[in-house]
């Protein structure tokens, strides 16, 4: 098992899968350009009718999108450099999507050197929703009533996603902690705003321009969690102290989605979430080929491999937070007495 990495990963650089894919990111960005366009083309000729909640929702939509460019471009999947990795992924991520790209890096890092592990991985730390029992446990009287059925309200608080990517980047942005490129950051976020935000409330009424940005925050964050939802969330959870080697880790941790071309568009190559963690720095048109090796490693090992549909994920990903927000209940609460009561 200790060589198990070693092993897959010089078959991996052999066949050529680490090298990068200009070509292919050329084609996504100006597929972007072209999709920006539209919305704009769309926002001047519709003028003042309901009808631009549908840009609202395309504008989502395609910040989604170059989300996922952002997050290609920090794991140096795009470009042949570090910093001009890093360069892209902070313009993209600050001035397009309007995110801390600095707190994006410190939380995602933490998550795939630890994926699922207590104690060690931000991703499954209390954020309204609890993906540990003993968190859902403390629960607070208020939390617990998110908490008990939080499986089913999942998707519906992923709406607010989105404004909370927003001020997590402006908390951390306006922290007293060492921040790199605060100010770099902070004035590609405040430009982003202004485009956004100005042509929005000077030509649509003032209602129908809350609206808007309402229904671009709520597509924004619905897609990018349900992105990245089925990645990890009902996967094992590694103990603090628990010691495996990176190959078992990573593949254990993690899940994949079928549906080839059309699922690798859509979650922007998230959908191969197991090769992703095994080579993070793997541009997004080679993990098709190389789940092919990865699998071949893990039969071999004896290693489960999971993969499953997307929608089989987001229904294992909500019985899992009903399960774990069982242990937010009252232990004391009896059915039957609550039956009786409301008689």
């Amino acid at each position: 098992m200790a060589r198990a990495y070693t092993e897959v990963s010089q078959v991996v650089r052999e066949t050529g899968l680490l090298r990068r894919a200009e070509w292919f990111y050329a084609l996504v960005g100006a597929g972007l350009l072209l999709g920006f366009g539209g919305v704009i083309t769309g926002f001047i000729l519709l003028g003042d009718t309901w009808y631009q909640l549908l840009m609202a929702g395309a504008l989502g939509i395609l910040f989604t999108q170059v989300a996922f460019l952002a997050h290609e471009a920090a794991h140096r999947q795009i470009l042949a450099s570090g910093p001009a990795n890093e360069r892209l992924a902070r313009f993209l991520a600050a001035g397009i999507v309007g995110i801390s790209l600095s707190w994006w890096n410190n939380k995602h890092n933490r998550h795939h050197a630890n994926p699922n592990r207590v104690g060690k991985d931000p991703d499954i730390e209390i954020d309204t929703i609890s993906f540990l029992e003993t968190d859902a446990a403390s629960a607070g009287r208020l939390r617990a009533l998110v908490t008990r059925k939080q499986g089913w309200l999942f998707f519906p608080l992923l709406t607010l996603e989105g404004l909370n990517l927003h001020a997590h980047a402006f908390r951390h942005l306006f922290s007293r902690q060492d921040v790199k490129d605060r100010w770099i950051e902070l004035g590609l976020i405040a430009a982003r705003f202004a485009v956004i935000w100005t042509p929005v409330f000077l030509f649509l009424p003032l209602g129908m321009a809350f609206a808007f940005l309402g229904v671009q925050l709520a597509v924004f964050g619905v897609y990018m969690g349900a992105s990245f939802a089925p990645n990890h969330k009902g996967m094992p959870i590694i103990a603090a102290d628990a010691k495996l080697d990176f190959f078992t880790k990573q593949v254990r941790t993690s899940r994949n989605v079928t549906g080839g071309w059309w699922a690798t568009w859509l979650m922007g190559g998230l959908n191969y979430q197991v090769e992703h963690h095994l080579f993070p720095n793997m541009p997004r048109p080679h993990l098709a080929r190389a789940r092919e090796i990865v699998i071949e490693q893990c039969r071999t090992l004896g290693v489960p491999y999971t993969e499953t549909t997307l929608w089989r994920s987001y229904g294992i990903v909500i019985d899992y937070l009903n399960r774990v927000g069982l242990a937010a209940r009252d232990p004391f609460d009896c059915p039957m007495v609550g039956t009786y009561r409301r008689a």
